[in-house]
């Protein structure tokens, strides 16, 4: 799905985005209401990200076997699984769908990593309880979800970590790079930024 329709999706009290097989989730989002009350209902759309430009994302973020990469809404596990196979990095994949862990496992076989590689787990990106863990974190989520996570990267995260998001931004931090990357079938927009030392 091109990255337009992406953002066309986004004004339509959508949720988020996450990578991995073309198919679509309905779900309801509690903190959203409608004017008559009810919950707002969101989509979670999976789009799959060509492993060329997970070697972008990977290299931009200058992943090593000392890093521990996470991947919020992880998909089918791509990211984690070359960040693993290719860098030596551990890594941990969150997805709130049950059919996406399950194209998860089969993903570590494909690419032939371990559990002590590659964490899988089944949650709400929104509420990883062990995030300042990370020394790398990707993203390819909607403007909702990114406006939504960056109060956490700002409060949570360690100075140094490296954080890289595929075709949108966070809404108020300025990228440290920007890069606009070539794909098999269109033009990719990166974003990396580094978390720095916190003001007294």
């Amino acid at each position: 799905m091109r990255s337009a329709r992406l953002l066309k999706f986004a004004t339509t009290a959508l949720c988020f985005v996450a990578i991995s097989a073309p198919t679509a989730v309905w779900g309801q989002d509690k903190d959203k209401k409608k004017d008559d009350g009810d919950p707002v209902e969101c989509r979670i759309i999976y789009v799959p990200t060509p492993e060329t430009v997970v070697k972008k994302m990977l290299d931009m973020a200058k992943v090593t076997k000392d890093d521990l990469v996470y991947d919020l809404g992880c998909g089918d596990g791509r990211i984690c699984c070359m960040a693993a196979r290719d860098y030596g990095a551990k890594s941990v994949g969150v997805d709130i769908d049950p059919a996406r862990i399950k194209d998860c496992l089969e993903s570590m076989k494909k690419y032939k990593v371990t559990k002590d590689q590659v964490d899988i787990r089944q949650g709400d990106a929104l509420k990883v309880k062990d995030l300042e863990r990370a020394t790398v974190i990707m993203f390819y989520m909607l403007p909702e979800f990114m406006e939504k996570l960056e109060p956490q990267v700002l409060k949570r995260l360690k100075p140094g970590t490296r954080l890289v998001a595929h075709d949108f931004k966070f809404p108020n931090l300025i990228p440290d790079a920007t890069v606009e990357f070539k794909g098999p079938e269109r033009e990719h927009t990166l974003y990396m930024w580094t978390i720095k030392e916190k003001k007294e």
